[in-house]
């Protein structure tokens, strides 16, 4: 009986290399078979939204509604955004990073109109340095932007966006009747009265 380079019979190389071919293709079918730990983590955080946006239906008050908001985790609070962005008949595109998206949370698309989406879920008034970068990344990209906080806006920051013609902030009240809108049958696709991104310039 031959020998292999390693002293080992032959036979028994083939047969480990065999028994090793089987082991990575039961693997690898495995792997492609189930979601990885990334798009697991992603349905858990759009699972997650849906209940967050069920439990708004039961608060009746909006300033607890706000509070309740900025409480929840941030890449639930983007997953309910863009929920709600579906709802208004936005063609929609995640990022299922959450982290490391170089400061977009996503895009979403309507008449041929690209928006990028910056989510933050304040509790106090909203970072300016935080809405010059979206401003510069709008400017990048050569394309409209929406600011969406549950914070409070301050002097600086609304009097920058409204130099922003590409920019648009959707807070306070505004938000909450965005995330309060549902499509129906009739409405599928078109977006509320008062949510023309074409045209309004404060949400």
């Amino acid at each position: 009986m031959l020998d292999s380079v390693f002293g080992v019979p032959s036979a028994m190389t083939f047969a480990s290399v065999l028994l090793l071919i089987s082991i990575a293709c039961f693997v690898g079918a495995a792997l492609l078979g189930s979601p990885n730990a990334r798009e697991r983590r992603h349905r858990r955080k759009q699972a997650s939204a849906k209940r967050v946006r069920h439990v708004l239906t039961t608060i009746a008050h909006s300033g607890q509604q706000l509070a309740y908001l900025r409480k929840i985790d941030p890449f639930v609070f983007e997953e309910l955004l863009l929920d709600a962005f579906e709802q208004h008949g936005y063609q929609v595109r995640r990022s299922h990073r959450y982290s490391g998206d170089g400061g977009i949370d996503g895009v979403v698309f309507k008449h041929g109109q690209k928006h990028l989406i910056q989510a933050k879920r304040y509790s106090g008034h909203i970072q300016l340095a935080h809405v010059r970068q979206f401003e510069a990344l709008v400017s990048q990209h050569q394309c409209s932007g929406l600011f969406i906080h549950t914070g409070r806006t301050g002097k600086q920051s609304r009097e920058l966006t409204l130099r922003c013609p590409g920019i648009q902030m959707i807070s306070g009240q505004r938000l909450l009747a965005f995330l309060a809108y549902r499509s129906t049958p009739t409405t599928a696709g078109a977006p509320a009265p008062y949510h023309q991104l074409s045209t309004e310039r404060h949400l």
